[in-house]
């Protein structure tokens, strides 16, 4: 449908002396296809409005601007003769974690009748953009500066690799375990099988079990600066001959090599997971 270069600034003037207070209207007429995207920038919606701003070409716009400072964004509605779609633009001076968390106040598709359509602004738009507006503000209050950028961790030198085996046992071989992480396996569940040279975890734990010692093991191993893997036995022939471990704890810690600390039976044994928090 071709645009009608007329009507939309009409019927804008005509909106704007309709709508509670004193409001301005200005017309913006799109001599290219960029130029609608400076104001849609700021577009304070989520639904149709939105759609319509970001798949379809406008020939032009208008912004009616109200007495404490409040945009609404006016275009014709696209498929629809007759209906123009109206929405608050968001307002300038704060920073972008001042809308987090507000929900936008929707635009709403009224009739070409301005006093119908100044109605249902009045009584259905105005009000949520009132409401969010205020929102952003208290925000800005609460919080005038934006929050510290997340920071990545340092590499870690050392860490612990964690092999999955294809029997669904949990272990890593004895001799790649720095010392200061043993105790921390201990305590996280794995046992020390010497005939098989690695720290394992029973199957017996369960899955919900396991991950959760997983995450205690690797909070104890960051406090000592030590990082955690966790992989997945390759699947090629050889990897049929994979460690088994019995099904739960044996009721006394089996043997480690010298200098190894051994925790008591009742440290090895099953216990209910706990939350970390």
């Amino acid at each position: 449908m071709p645009h009608n270069h007329t009507f939309l600034p009409t019927f804008a003037v005509t909106l704007a002396a309709r709508l509670p207070g004193t409001w301005t209207s200005q017309y913006h007429r799109h001599t290219a296809y960029s130029e609608q995207f400076p104001a849609a920038e700021r577009l304070w919606d989520s639904g149709h409005v939105d759609w319509a701003v970001s798949e379809q070409v406008l020939g032009h716009h208008a912004v009616l601007t109200g007495p404490a400072g409040e945009e609404l964004y006016v275009i014709e509605r696209p498929r629809h003769r007759g209906q123009f779609l109206v929405a608050a633009l968001e307002p300038v001076g704060f920073l972008p974690h001042h809308f987090r968390g507000v929900p936008e106040p929707n635009g709403i598709a009224v009739s070409s009748d301005p006093v119908r359509a100044a109605a249902s602004i009045s009584c259905r738009l105005l009000p949520r953009y009132a409401r969010a507006a205020e929102a952003v503000r208290a925000q800005a209050r609460l919080r005038p500066d934006p929050p510290a950028h997340r920071q990545a961790p340092p590499e870690t030198v050392r860490a612990v690799t964690l092999t999955r085996y294809a029997d669904g046992v949990l272990g890593t071989p004895y001799t790649s375990v720095p010392a200061e992480a043993r105790d921390a396996l201990y305590l996280s569940g794995f046992q020390y099988v010497p005939d098989q040279g690695a720290f394992l975890l029973p199957v017996g734990y369960g899955p919900v079990a396991t991950a959760v010692r997983i995450q205690v093991l690797a909070a104890r191993l960051a406090q000592t600066g030590i990082g955690l893997n966790l992989r997945h036995a390759p699947t090629h022939p050889r990897a049929a001959a994979a460690v088994t471990v019995s099904p739960a704890p044996a009721p006394q810690a089996n043997r480690a090599p010298a200098g190894t600390a051994v925790p008591s039976a009742a440290t090895c044994s099953p216990r209910a997971p706990h939350r970390s928090r």
